[in-house]
């Protein structure tokens, strides 16, 4: 049968129909003789048959040569067919866990094809077009030298566009049937050569060239919107208009004279020719001068510590530090005279200073990461007082705690009595400032990591004459500084430029404006101050307390410099500090609002104003236009609008630009707001020991929007958000710290702080206690906000004013708010000045531990792209999943363990086929072999049970209950023992009587009305005939205490084994069948639901032999158990195992942990167990309560080098982070890292994977969270995003069966999809029927669907 000259030429509907065949066959969906077939019959009515050739042969009849019009249609089709097929290689890797969208995909396809108007390509079979045989490439032309890939399907560039699938040609005349013009390669000389490479291999070389998994870089790829609605933007939203904006330069930096080389230059020089000129004046805790340092003390005091810090630490020729080395500064926030002589004794010494805050507790808010930041920093020294020292925490032995994620740090003590005079001829070495380091400031960020700000000295000296300069010091005069002195502001006027210009420092600690809010105003009118040093909430303070004393005055102050004026919200309280003491002789032009940061300094200052001159103007803004990083004048509602005020210039010598917080540093245009950079030598070098994020940050070159570099000149992020307005002023809307981008609209932190403070809050919240931040929930930032609430507080009061809070951020920001919490006073974790440690809060929302006394959840008003809904495919019937396949080749999920009739010799396993007879067997073969060891919370054996022992006492409790409970074989009976062997006992007496036992556990002494409901359920629903118990439970249960609980009247017979009388039994009941009942396993679930299952004397049997084969479980063997013996598994290894293997169980009950955990770790180490089983409880109590006692085991000899499996035994999934964990933290004492396994069982299940001795180690994957959803198991790398750790449980026993299907359909399902676990077992079976409020056919009765017929 030839094919048609074009393609073309064919109805609509047929070259619909062979597109969707070329797209089977290219998915493997279709074989390539179905594809032939079906081809063929639609071409048939349009290709005429060739006369003379055989029909048979027309299958490989193929045109010589397509039509030359045909040729531009045919490659440019097969080009859009190959385009197509690239286009759905992302998909290729899914190819094992298809689902039934394929038909929607090809209409897709096919509607795709049809709006692009392109031929459809030529049918083609799957094989190499230019390749040479085997047999012509052993002599090749000489002119191809290259040898083919086999695996490729285009020949050179030249000769085709890569990619283009070439059609089959039809056959040359002369050449034989099995030739065509396809396996022709035309050489240098035109002579064609013969070659030809199997259809089936070149199926197999594209098979294998197909990737099984996509590129590692794909695995990180969070292709979200295939989860989740994705909000589409606003085409109403306002948007830059203006200008690319130019950087701003400042004024130039002056030149003087007398501006000494180095800083410590300048305290040479003060601190010798102004000896007597008072430095610093340190308040009291009344608020009242107690101590004033000199610069002559200052110098003679540094002096000493610098050449104590060099000389007499260390030996000569060991010295403890040298010069570059980093130190830590350890000084109390009431103490500045200490840090001054401390910091300064530094830089003389030529070591790095590195303040940080007194550690008061092990668990201080950020106190790990400061210890990252020390141990990066390589500090092994810190510097103090003598009255901080022996304020830290301290052990019992009287040594300094080791403080969480601390390096070991030798304390030195500061005090002048321990400071060695330096002799005359020894000076230090005080050389021009240079780019070396000079200190290390540390810095937290979003995230709550600290990092640590290195500057330079030479940044040091520039940015202390910058301040110089914009604040206009001169020489003598007086400041009063209430900020914290050991960073930012208060570091860098009232430490370094109050050095520089020789002025007087008077230092308010934190300490002093909680007692005495109004000191400071007291002291710059004691002192004349000329400039102040204060943030708004000082401001806020001394107005509240002003009211205390009005005979004030403030005339002296040229600068009052507010440090966080950057925020916006700083606006309302420098104009009510304005309006109020305006009338003490308060200038408006004084007032000074600044920005900084740790990276690049300060970086814009407002001048002192001229007496009389206009005020700086204020830009009313758009809450919504900010919103989307655009300036807007505000022309709505005045609620939705922020008024902020200017930071003043550009500092001098500097030089800003604004940059898109967002990817590359582009310049914004003049309307848009952006993250301000600053370029100039008064600026922060690095981040200390990060290279990676000091590049993104201290050498920014911003580019234009076309991504060219502005100039070569590096920038420094600053972390503020603003913009430059009219007169190059500076202005300040927010922090990129506090930035939350929600739903791509930018929100201030700042700014959702001050609208909850605007409602009311004095009655219900403290002031300055509310934290704001956003977690991720749905791929998206959801706004959180958590405050402390005043105790005076009423819940109804609470709840209006959440309400309220919630509509005034929605009015103003339009934005919802996810969850607004409350917690007690004082709960939130603070900073060391009292502020709220954000990130920390964070950690603790995110762990579940803020313990909110009022909570308010709003999900619905703010999570707004929820997950797409999944869209159900037609149902197939679980014959055609099936199918289906087998026809792609794909495995059937199913697995088995190791066949059990070929194992063990039969016959035994016949003669002891109840576990009756196997105790009775060995009372007689081995009497004296010990089968179980219970141990106190001691470690002492306080009772055992041999083979003899355990039947004597058996036959005796059979003999009570026919004598004395008067039952009958069938019967049920509750056994009520706490964990031990007495449990046991009882369990075989009841099998050697024929009554059929229940175990229970006990209720509590001290919570009756909680446990004994639950026992009085299971005996109504077991429909018990008596309960065996001891005394002291029998009185339990008929107390008045009971009696308040349950109706104790109503129990059955009750009977109790301490005291049994020495009757045997006439007869040991033998079950006529092995299908008879032998037990009943009840268990309530978490969600409170009782649930029981029957156990045939069978199941019981055959669980036992599985066990023991996967454990190689024989007499000489001892395994150590540490389980509640009550139900599933822990039932069968406590009671049944020990008497079908014959091995000893040593039997630790869990409940003995609490008294003492080394109990289950120092058995397994003293009687060298190889084999434990516990549970996810006692590993947990392991692991919290001996993570941090490694040592003390050490100490106490415990040594789990003997174990060779360790597994925990649960019907969950395995806790992958508790198992490492628990493995991590003993690996110390030789616990093995591949001895800890898991079991999987299930209520119904109990057992069907357990990890054996022999078994290779469990192996651990992740998977894909998205595929999950759409019921598909699909494998990622490590550390992808929506990935899912996942543990194997265990080796499946042997016996056992497992298939997974189709919860719904009951159908198998391929082994990639997700689905129920269903189990078959030998021929014994293992369970027979479910109790309780489940239907039991649904689980036992299940029969595959896809084998009905």
């Amino acid at each position: 049968m030839a094919e048609p000259a074009a393609v073309s030429s064919l109805p609509r509907e047929v070259r619909e129909q062979l597109a969707e065949l070329e797209l089977e066959l290219s998915e493997g969906d279709i074989t390539q003789k179905g594809y032939e077939k079906k081809r063929a019959k639609l071409l048939a009515p349009y290709v005429p048959q060739t006369q003379g050739v055989d029909p048979a042969l027309q299958k490989e009849s193929r045109p010589q040569m397509p039509a030359p019009s045909a040729a531009p249609a045919s490659a440019s089709s097969s080009s859009s067919s190959s385009k197509f097929h690239r286009a759905r290689s992302g998909g290729a890797r899914d190819e094992r866990y298809r689902s039934d969208i394929h038909t929607e995909a090809v209409q897709a396809a096919l509607a795709k094809h049809k709006e692009q108007k392109m031929a459809l390509p030529m049918p083609t079979k799957r094989r190499s077009t230019f390749v040479q045989s085997p047999a012509d490439a052993c002599t090749p032309p000489e002119s191809f030298s290259v040898p083919p890939d086999v695996t490729a399907t285009t020949s050179t560039p030249s000769a085709r566009p890569a990619g283009i699938d070439l059609p089959p040609s039809g056959i040359v005349k002369g050449m034989h049937k099995g030739s065509n013009r396809s396996s022709l390669m035309d050489t240098a000389d035109g002579v064609p050569v013969s070659s030809r490479v199997s259809t089936k291999i070149q199926q197999l070389l594209n098979t294998l060239k197909r990737p099984k998994r996509p590129p590692l870089k794909e695995f990180f790829v969070d292709d979200f919107e295939e989860i989740v609605e994705v909000p589409q933007p606003d085409p109403n939203q306002p948007k830059p208009e203006g200008r690319q904006m130019t950087p701003v330069k400042g004024e130039p930096l002056g030149v003087v004279c007398n501006w000494p080389p180095a800083l410590e230059a300048a305290l040479q020089r003060w601190g010798t020719t102004q000896a007597k000129c008072p430095c610093l004046t340190a308040l009291d805790v009344t608020g009242k001068p107690v101590y004033t340092l000199t610069y002559g003390k200052l110098w003679s005091r540094s002096l000493k510590l610098a050449y104590t810090l060099l000389n007499k630490l260390g030996t000569k020729n060991e010295p403890v530090l040298k010069p570059g080395d980093r130190v830590a500064l350890v000084y109390p926030n009431n103490d500045p005279v200490m840090f001054m002589v401390a910091f300064y004794g530094c830089l003389l010494a030529e070591v790095i200073p590195v303040p940080i805050e007194v550690p008061l507790t092990r668990k201080d808010a950020g106190g790990q990461q400061i210890g990252f930041l020390l141990g990066s920093c390589g500090i092994a020294l810190a510097l103090t007082t003598e009255v901080c020292l022996k304020g830290l925490p301290k052990t019992q032995n009287g040594e300094i705690v080791q403080f969480k994620g601390w390096p070991r740090l030798k304390w030195v003590v500061t005090d002048s009595k321990y400071l060695s005079k330096s002799p005359k001829d020894w000076q230090p070495n005080i050389s021009a400032a240079g780019t070396e380091p000079a200190y290390i400031e540390y810095k937290t960020s979003k995230e709550g990591s600290v990092m640590g700000v290195t500057v330079s000295r030479v940044a040091m000296l520039a940015h202390c004459q910058a301040l110089s300069q914009a604040c206009n010091y001169s020489e003598g005069e007086t400041i009063v500084n209430v900020l914290d002195f050991k960073k930012d502001a208060g570091l860098w006027h009232g430490i370094l430029t109050n050095v520089m210009n020789k002025l007087h420092t008077i230092s308010v600690p934190y300490s002093v404006m909680k007692t005495c809010p109004l000191s400071w105003v007291q002291r710059v009118h004691a002192h004349k101050a000329k400039v102040a040093l204060v943030k708004c909430r000082d401001l806020h303070w001394a107005m509240m307390a002003h009211r205390d004393q009005r005979d004030v005055s403030l005339s002296s102050l040229r600068m009052l410099i507010v440090t966080d004026g950057a925020n916006p919200w700083s606006v309302s309280s420098c104009d009510a500090f304005l309006s109020l003491f305006q009338s003490h002789g308060l200038k408006p032009e004084a007032i000074c609002p600044c920005a900084t940061s740790p990276e690049a300094m300060t970086v814009a200052i407002r001048r002192p104003g001229v007496p009389g001159a206009p005020l700086p103007g204020r830009a009313i803004l758009s809450m919504n236009g900010l919103s989307f990083g655009v300036i807007r004048v505000n022309t709505e509602d005045k609620n939705s609008a922020l008024t902020v005020q200017d930071v003043g210039h550009v500092m001098p010598g500097g030089m800003m630009c604004i940059v898109k917080p967002d990817g590359p540093p582009q310049l914004c245009k003049t309307d848009e707001i952006g993250e301000i950079c600053v370029s100039s030598r008064a600026g922060g070098m690095m981040y200390y020991g990060l290279a990676g994020v000091t590049k993104n940050t201290f050498e920014v070159i911003p580019v234009n929007s076309s991504g060219s570099p502005v100039g070569e000149v590096p920038f420094v992020r600053s972390g503020l958000l603003g913009f430059v307005g009219p007169g190059s002023l500076v202005f300040v809307v927010g922090k990129m710290d506090g930035l939350l981008t929600v739903s791509g609209r930018r929100h201030n932190a700042d700014d959702i702080v001050a609208t909850g403070l605007a409602v009311e809050s004095i009655k219900t919240v403290y002031r300055g206690r509310i934290a704001v931040f956003s977690v991720s929930v749905f791929y998206d930032e959801r706004i959180v906000v958590v405050a402390e609430q005043r105790p005076d507080a009423s819940e109804e009061d609470s709840f209006q004013w959440m309400s309220r809070v919630l509509q005034a951020i929605d009015s103003i920001h339009q934005v919802g708010v996810y969850c607004l919490a409350l917690v007690p006073a004082n709960t939130l974790p603070k900073t060391p000045l009292g502020g709220i440690h954000i990130s920390q809060t964070k950690q603790h929302f995110l762990e579940g531990s803020l313990h909110p006394c009022n909570i308010l959840m709003c999900p619905h008003t703010c999570v707004t792209n929820l997950p797409k809904p999944r869209q159900k495919q037609p149902g197939v019937g679980p014959a055609s999943v099936m199918v289906g396949n087998l026809v792609a080749g794909k495995r059937i999920a199913q697995a088995s363990g190791r066949d059990l009739g070929q194992i063990e010799d039969n016959d035994l396993v016949k003669k002891h086929q109840f576990l009756t007879e196997a105790l009775q067997w060995r009372a007689q073969a081995t009497p004296d072999h010990p089968l179980f060891l219970l141990l106190n919370a001691k470690g002492t054996v306080v009772c055992t049970a041999t083979c003899l022992q355990l039947h004597k006492k058996a036959e005796r409790i059979a003999s009570v209950l026919c004598d004395k409970g008067h039952l009958n074989a069938g019967d049920n009976v509750v056994l009520l023992y706490p964990p031990g062997i007495e449990l046991i006992t009882a369990f075989y007496g009841c099998l050697y009587s024929g009554c059929v036992p229940v175990t229970v556990r006990p209720p509590h002494a001290q919570s009756l009305v909680a446990t004994l409901p639950t026992v009085r359920m299971i005996v109504e629903v077991s429909k018990a005939a008596c309960i065996l118990t001891t005394q002291t439970l029998m009185r339990l249960l008929k107390s008045r205490e009971a009696a308040g609980a349950v109706d104790v009247k109503t129990w059955p017979t009750i009977i109790d084994t301490d005291d049994l009388p020495r009757k045997r039994l006439a007869q040991i009941y033998k079950p006529p069948t092995p299908e008879m009942l032998a037990y009943l396993d009840f268990s309530v679930s978490t969600t409170g639901m009782l649930t029981g299952v029957k156990m045939s004397h069978a199941a019981v049997s055959g669980l036992c032999r599985a066990i023991k084969l996967q454990c190689e479980l024989y007499s000489s063997r001892q395994i150590a158990i540490c389980l509640d013996p009550y139900c599933g598994l822990g039932f069968v290894l406590w009671c049944l195992c020990s008497v079908y293997s014959g091995h000893q169980s040593v039997l630790i009950p869990p409940m003995e942990l609490e008294s003492n955990l080394f109990l289950w770790l120092s058995t397994v180490s003293q009687y060298k167990i190889r084999d434990t089983f516990c549970s996810y409880s006692v590993m947990e109590l392991c692991t919290k309560g001996l993570g941090n006692q490694v040592e003390t085991l050490k100490a106490r000899g415990i040594n789990l080098s003997c174990v060779r499996t360790c597994v925990v035994v649960a019907e969950e999934r395995p806790r992958v982070s508790l198992t490492h964990s628990f493995s991590k933290l003993f690996k110390d004492i030789g616990l093995s890292s591949r001895a800890v396994s898991t079991t999987f069982g299930s209520r119904v299940n109990v057992a069907i994977c357990l990890q054996g001795t022999s078994g290779p180690d469990p192996t651990t994957v992740y998977v894909d969270l998205k595929s999950l959803r759409h019921d598909r198991v699909r494998l990622v790398e490590r550390g992808a995003p929506q990935s899912l750790l996942l543990s194997e449980s265990g080796k499946i026993l042997p016996g056992v069966k497992v298939v997974i299907v189709n919860p719904e359909t009951k159908g198998p399902l391929g082994d990639s999809h997700l689905g129920e676990v269903r189990t078959g077992f030998a021929p014994w079976g293992l369970f027979l029927l479910l109790l309780g409020l489940f239907s039991a056919g649904g689980h036992f009765g299940a029969v595959l669907q896809a084998f009905v017929r």
